[in-house]
């Protein structure tokens, strides 16, 4: 959850809970990132992970940004500042991996993309897992031959930015989770790690069922005190709102609950990362400081509303007790259908 919403004292919390926290690299220079895991490892000896994002291939067209940038003139008034340099870099890429390879944590998760085979195998030489996001079975077996470790299964219902690679998941296409998780585990022995619309320990049971050995979540712990989640966010993620997948705020596909903003440009908006993500950010930061939820991203998955305002340490744990007792009685049916609920 790069962006705000993770910290140093969320990725504490949850592996103090006994999950696996992780610190978010995108959007910071390699100096900040690198303070961040320092944090993370001064906070708890338990193993954590980081995520990092990886560069696009080559930069947006022209003429579809430059209409786009024109059209966003006025918002910037709106919010009293000015629009970025639709700039294309590569969020420090090659000074985030010497981080990585000198700070060693237990897992390297990757989103936008697949490492090379040669960055795979670095990390591997110094005793780090790899794990790729991926969206269809094709990035899955890319990933694999890649060398990964696991995939991070990301399922249509995801907050935040789509991580496949193949398919850049523009519309609300996509594949849902529980459909991803069986026809990836068809394609692959690797360890599957499911992410997307998972809020509670009944959807944590269900892709346990389904094949993955873990889950990943995001949403669920965006209204814990440690998490960085704007104030305006906190008050309409739990309130029973639609959400739509567009790239109206950054130029890549991202789930979020539907505003104005979303509404009045996400077709307009061209496939452009991260050019438009550098013209909007201080246009949405300042919409964050005043409070307008209309104005900026608000990244969301579609289970949302099942969030809950409670320290993450007690989201994991509960997350976790509720989905034991929920495989405790489906083991039970399956033994003894009659015990089912509304037989006999």
């Amino acid at each position: 959850m790069a962006g705000g919403p993770s910290t140093p004292a969320l990725a504490i919390a949850v592996c103090e809970a006994g999950g696996l926290g992780f610190v978010a690299a995108g959007y910071k220079r390699a100096d900040a990132f690198r303070e961040e895991i320092a944090a993370v490892r001064a906070g708890t000896s338990a193993p954590f992970g980081v995520n990092l994002f990886v560069p696009a291939p080559e930069p947006a067209d022209p003429d579809g940004l430059r209409d786009y940038v024109r059209r966003l003139a006025p918002e910037a008034e709106r919010q009293g500042a000015e629009l970025g340099e639709p700039r294309f870099e590569n969020d420090d890429w090659e000074a985030k991996l010497e981080v990585m390879y000198e700070a060693r944590p237990a897992v390297a998760s990757f989103t936008f993309g697949c490492p090379d085979a040669s960055v795979v195998n670095r990390l591997h030489g110094v005793g780090i897992a790899v794990w790729v996001t991926i969206t269809n079975v094709t990035e899955a077996l890319i990933a694999r031959e890649a060398g990964a470790d696991g995939l991070v299964v990301q399922g249509t219902e995801a907050g935040g930015h789509r991580g496949g690679f193949v398919d850049d998941g523009s519309d609300e296409g996509g594949i849902g989770l529980l459909a991803l998780l069986r026809t990836v585990a068809d394609a692959t022995p690797l360890r599957l790690i499911a992410t997307g619309g998972i809020a509670d320990g009944a959807a944590l049971a269900a892709v346990l069922c389904a094949g993955a050995s873990a889950a990943q979540v995001g949403t669920a712990l965006m209204l814990a005190p440690e998490a960085g989640t704007a104030e305006a966010q906190r008050v309409l993620l739990a309130e029973r709102r639609p959400t739509r997948v567009t790239r109206a705020f950054t130029g890549r596909p991202a789930r979020g609950i539907v505003n104005r903003f979303m509404a009045e440009h996400g077709e307009a908006a061209p496939v452009a990362y991260p050019e438009i993500h550098h013209v909007t950010s201080a246009m949405r930061a300042a919409a964050r400081r005043r409070g307008d939820a209309d104005a900026f991203n608000l990244w969301a998955g579609q289970a949302h509303e099942l969030v809950e305002a409670r320290p993450a340490g007690e989201i994991v744990r509960a997350m976790a007790a509720e989905a034991r007792a929920v495989l405790e009685r489906v083991s039970a049916v399956l033994r003894d259908p009659d015990t089912s609920a509304g037989r006999g």
